[in-house]
């Protein structure tokens, strides 16, 4: 099936105008015709068509409920909304690379704040290694000595006694 063959078909809305299918061959074979058209003229065009066709506008989907026609924007308004637009992006972009600046400034803080935390810590633990190990080497020379006298007790015991 070909694509004209689906549009035929499906009664959908175009997207750009609002108008479906028929209305716009309608719209197209007056304006071909080039006849003058009102609301009054007794032709079978409908109401949003002449008014698409007075304004030059197009019109929404719901013109008859809303009674409103879509905004159309000339080429410096959309240079100036896209500028706008822009500006805002930019504006949002800075206050993120602000916020996130923000963010890696106050973690760099605390992780060094607890890297010198730790930093005194394993200083303590190092200062209390060398004391214990300080009093480890006095207990083992005190050991030894102590081990020199109870083999010279023993000594002097076995020659203190009768064989």
């Amino acid at each position: 099936m070909f694509l004209s063959e689906e549009a035929d078909q499906f009664e959908l809305p175009v997207h750009e105008t609002g108008f479906t299918h028929e209305e716009l061959e309608e719209l197209l074979s007056f304006l071909e015709s080039n006849e003058p058209v009102s609301p009054n003229s007794g032709s079978e065009i409908s109401t949003r068509a002449v008014s698409f066709i007075e304004s030059n506008e197009p019109v929404s989907p719901n013109y008859g409920s809303e009674g409103l026609t879509r905004a159309v924007y000339s080429a410096d308004e959309r240079k100036k909304r896209r500028m706008v637009s822009n500006r805002e992006s930019a504006k949002r972009s800075r206050w993120r690379k602000k916020m996130h600046l923000e963010n890696i400034t106050d973690e760099v803080n605390h992780l060094s704040i607890e890297n010198q935390q730790l930093k005194n810590r394993v200083n303590w633990v190092v200062n209390q290694y060398h004391i214990v190990w300080r009093e480890n080497e006095e207990l083992r020379s005190e050991s030894v000595a102590l081990w020199a006298k109870l083999a010279d007790l023993y000594r002097t015991l076995a020659t203190m006694q009768p064989r």
